[in-house]
């Protein structure tokens, strides 16, 4: 990397639109290529495997993506501060970030590998994962745990490139990664028949490889600022600091609102087997529904901090509202899908119709979510490109902890018990959380446009 310079991509000045929506839509794909790890996962235990391996794909998987989501939350602080650095033309200072965050993430990986292995048998038992699947949801987490140098190392990377201002490199590597992850799971699971398991080895490999392919490109084409193995022998304090005090807070919020959703998980758990399996094929078909939200969430970050960095903030509003606007449009289409359509979704993954009907209960509740989401989704994006990470991880903590958990024990003691019901807890975190955002967003302007008055 020494000596390699690329040309850095920046949203700090011409056209918006389409510039937000050509940086959104590699990052949508990076994330349907990623989500598909665990779809295809479980699509393939759904064929070839039995309702147990189902539920322990479901159960392992969902707090393997609760570990994800907390390193995407902590890589943010080091992704805004390389976006506001190049956009405040600091990228002298954008070579140390990395090195910091090199650091950083590889204590994370460390630390991931030890404890999940370790605590996958008492995790399964707080997520009262069935008797028939308990063994395979142990293996599947433990075998993921053990390849968590792959999650951090991705996501690491990745933020790098979304501070850059690139999206498209992390769509290509992890394309790349998801071809090899559907061989691997037909090999491992039809072809040895090792059902969940199998699945977590195919990930984990796929992972590596996704990896692997970051760092040829980053090799062969450089980046646009210096970076040399000068930038890691420094102690960087400083810049660790900055990044855990930015980060943080995202992969606490991260964390918390992930518990609430095992918390869903546990309580679903507790009803049955055929539950479970439903949730697990719903969450599967959840994480696609929500694709969309994300993929403007991760972008407007990108385009907001470089904006905030170059001292533009009408810019970075002008970015809010055309990312809620065209995240809106599509997902009213895929909320129809999911609410009326469910039972031909969850067909994609189970061949078991008890299965299919409690995936499409499930749904419905995520349905009306989806149109909730392109508005939250965008302002934490917002938010956490102008620094307000604090901020979002209160919204989520709020929403999380004093709506989705009581709610979703509510509905659960109402008779028959439905998972639709347990489901809309949350929607109603969800709109909780907005109006929570809509109040800041209007505070935060209105003491910025005092604050250039008394300038002027």
């Amino acid at each position: 990397m020494e000596g390699k310079v690329s040309k850095a991509y920046t949203f700090t000045s011409g056209p918006l639109f389409g510039p937000l929506i050509k940086f959104a839509m590699p990052v949508l794909g990076a994330l349907i290529l990623q989500s598909l790890y665990g779809a295809v996962d479980l699509w393939v235990v759904g064929q070839y495997g039995v309702k147990a391996d189902i539920s322990a794909v479901s159960t392992g998987a969902q707090f393997i993506m609760m570990v994800t989501n907390v390193i995407i939350g902590l890589a943010v602080g080091t992704s805004v501060m390389i976006g506001q650095n190049i956009g405040a033309g600091r990228r002298d200072l954008a070579g140390d970030v990395l090195g910091a965050g090199i650091k950083l993430f590889a204590v994370c990986a460390v630390i991931v590998m030890i404890v999940i292995p370790l605590t996958a048998p008492g995790i399964c038992t707080i997520l009262n994962s069935p008797e028939e699947a308990f063994p395979k949801a142990v293996s599947y987490m433990r075998i993921c745990g053990l390849g968590g140098i792959f999650i951090v190392a991705y996501n690491l990377l990745s933020s790098l490139f979304k501070g850059m201002g690139d999206s498209k490199t992390p769509l290509m590597s992890v394309a790349i990664a998801a071809v090899l992850n559907i061989g691997g799971d037909i090999a491992f699971v039809k072809g040895l028949g090792m059902g969940a398991s199998g699945a977590a080895l195919a990930t984990v490999i796929s992972q590596g490889i996704s990896v692997l392919i970051c760092i040829f490109i980053i090799r062969k084409r450089g980046l646009p600022f210096d970076f040399s193995t000068q930038n890691l022998k420094k102690k960087q304090l400083r810049n660790i600091k900055r990044s855990i005090r930015l980060g943080a807070p995202i992969a606490l919020q991260s964390a918390l609102v992930n518990i609430s959703f095992l918390v869903l998980t546990s309580l679903i758990n507790d009803i049955g087997l055929t539950e479970s399996s439903g949730l697990g094929v719903a969450e599967k078909l959840c994480a696609f529904i929500m694709l969309l939200p994300s993929a403007f969430a991760q972008s407007m970050s990108a385009v907001v901090s470089q904006n905030i960095g170059a001292k533009k903030p009408e810019r970075a509003n002008k970015a809010l509202f055309i990312g809620i606007t065209s995240a809106l449009t599509i997902s009213v289409f895929i909320g129809y899908l999911a609410f009326f359509h469910g039972e031909m979704l969850a067909s994609i993954f189970t061949k078991d119709e008890s299965v299919m009907k409690a995936a499409a209960d499930y749904l419905k509740a995520y349905a009306i979510d989806c149109i909730f989401t392109s508005f939250l989704f965008n302002f934490i994006g917002y938010f956490n490109g102008c620094g307000y990470t604090m901020f979002t991880m209160l919204q989520g903590i709020i929403g999380a902890f004093c709506i989705r958990i009581p709610v979703s024990f509510l509905m659960k003691s109402i008779q028959p018990v439905s998972l639709f019901r347990i489901g809309l807890a949350t929607p109603c975190s969800t709109v909780v959380q907005i109006i929570f955002c809509v109040v800041v967003f209007i505070v935060k302007n209105k003491k910025r446009k005092k604050e250039e008055i008394r300038e002027n």
